[in-house]
């Protein structure tokens, strides 16, 4: 069952920062609860220019409740704005990446990346607080998983309303299922909310992709014709992460992005 409306424990997110030093320093102090010299997950994010969600994205990763030891690492791809200065004084690396574009961001976090599982997540997300260990959960517990993916819903940061989004995400998830059963399943792979072993993505050359081709579907495709197993897509309500609508916007609003969708869905 999708949510209708944003959850509490997602909306706390939402709240201005202001970025003032006890709010940063309670995010540190949440951060190094959950990281250690050796740690087992490596979360990577790109980020260029994300001053206005960024704290609030680290804030809900590092407010994970896991067992496991974390990093998190925030590629800076040339960013202009204080996204950088934000990142670092929240005590989590900033990587800098001055080839633009997010296929390389992707592959320079992950060759800095530490940690057996990569978890890939984007700066204008929240994530729920047993993320991290509902995504690894599927990659540790069975070799026959070569990635793991999740669901998202939006926030909404334009004039589309949440009840709207609802029923345009039931939709999604139809074309997701067909997509699974006819089409493609790692088309419905996104790079916001993914997970595979890093030394099984390091073997098939990274995000790297041809054109035409997004680099998140196609790293689930290159895993797959590899052998390292199937995609496995986690269904717990609680891996739904919530991202801004900002992607519809850009596609102009959100009927003409499920014209678009519909469009790529049945190859028109």
């Amino acid at each position: 069952m999708r949510p209708v409306f944003i959850p509490a424990y997602i909306k706390q997110y939402l709240n201005p920062i202001t970025g003032d030093s006890a709010q940063l320093e309670e995010i540190r102090t949440a951060y190094q609860g959950i990281t250690g010299p050796e740690p087992e997950i490596s979360i990577v994010m790109p980020a260029y220019n994300e001053q206005a969600t960024i704290v609030q994205t680290l804030s809900s990763l590092c407010h994970n409740i896991t067992s496991r030891k974390v990093e998190i690492i925030v590629v800076n791809n040339n960013s202009v704005d204080k996204t950088a200065e934000l990142v670092q004084a929240c005590g989590v690396t900033c990587h800098l990446e001055t080839v633009q574009g997010i296929t390389p961001a992707r592959n320079s976090g992950l060759a800095v990346a530490r940690g057996k599982y990569i978890l890939n997540a984007d700066a204008d997300t929240i994530y729920p607080k047993d993320w991290i260990e509902l995504m690894v959960a599927p990659l540790a517990k069975d070799d026959k998983a070569a990635i793991s993916y999740g669901r998202f819903a939006f926030i909404p940061v334009g004039t589309t309303g949440r009840v709207t989004y609802f029923f345009y995400e039931y939709l999604s998830d139809l074309s997701r299922t067909y997509n699974k059963y006819f089409k493609n399943e790692a088309v419905n792979v996104y790079g916001f909310n993914s997970g595979f072993r890093r030394e099984q993505g390091l073997t098939v050359n990274g995000f790297n992709h041809p054109p035409g081709t997004n680099e998140d579907g196609y790293l689930a495709l290159k895993l797959r014709q590899k052998g390292y197993g199937r995609l496995f897509r986690v269904s717990d309500p609680g891996a739904i992460v919530w991202t801004t609508d900002r992607r519809i916007q850009i596609d102009g609003g959100l009927w003409k992005g499920t014209v678009k969708r519909l469009k790529r869905l049945f190859n028109l």
